[in-house]
């Protein structure tokens, strides 16, 4: 299932959703006029290695923000900044503009730090907002349970755009983590996500948005 947009629309201008997508891309179009040599070392130095983050956590602290603005190519950050619009707005709308961004940096966090505990001797290293994002769609999950997500379904082969209530959207993609999580415990699957970042951010959002969501006061229209 591919999210093309949700039913709930908001009357304030997500600015910091806004600017965390641009600082995604400005920080890929950064990765782009690297050679591969040097994108290589850039990757190492800046990402979140969890081997050398629990070797000596003070001085690699800062790879756990900085690896959230870092990208592998260019479905991975499509895709995410696209998540990221779609889901991203209304969380913003009902935390607030300063709440919102501190919500997003502990989510990242929540979700580097957990893909640490579980995997501490890693040597490869976690880049993305993937984690930070999950954190996004686990408080969208508590705000907005009702609401539906257009989404491009294949069904015999042809696509088809269905509206499936969110609930039951970001349920069946959090299994799906928990899962593919599993399996990569098993040794099946090796594809280089990290899906407990992903089970992490998830979790964090969707026990602290309680925390970090504001009284309801703004208009939302769509169908709930």
């Amino acid at each position: 299932m591919f999210p093309l947009y949700d039913t709930v629309r908001s009357r304030r201008f997500p600015l910091v959703n806004w600017m965390l997508i641009v600082a995604n891309a400005l920080a890929f179009l950064y990765e782009l006029q690297m050679g591969s040599n040097a994108l290589e070392q850039f990757i190492f130095a800046h990402g979140l290695v969890p081997a050398r983050l629990m070797g000596d956590p003070t001085s690699n602290w800062s790879t756990i923000y900085s690896s959230m603005f870092l990208h592998g190519g260019w479905f991975h950050i499509i895709n995410n900044m696209w998540v990221l619009f779609i889901f991203g707005d209304n969380v913003e709308a009902r935390m607030g503009r300063i709440r919102y961004l501190i919500f997003y940096l502990l989510s990242g966090t929540a979700a580097g730090l957990l893909q640490t505990y579980v995997l501490p001797a890693s040597q490869v290293p976690m880049i993305g907002a993937s984690g930070a994002i999950a954190g996004v769609l686990g408080a969208y999950l508590v705000l907005f349970p009702h609401s539906r997500v257009a989404s491009l379904v294949p069904i015999f082969f042809i696509f088809t755009v269905i509206e499936i209530p969110a609930f039951i959207y970001l349920i069946f993609w959090f299994v799906s983590q928990l899962y593919s999580g599993w399996l990569s415990f098993q040794g099946v699957g090796g594809s280089g996500i990290a899906w407990w970042a992903h089970i992490g951010g998830f979790l964090f959002g969707l026990f602290m948005s309680f925390v970090f969501a504001r009284r309801r006061t703004t208009t939302y229209y769509g169908s709930y």
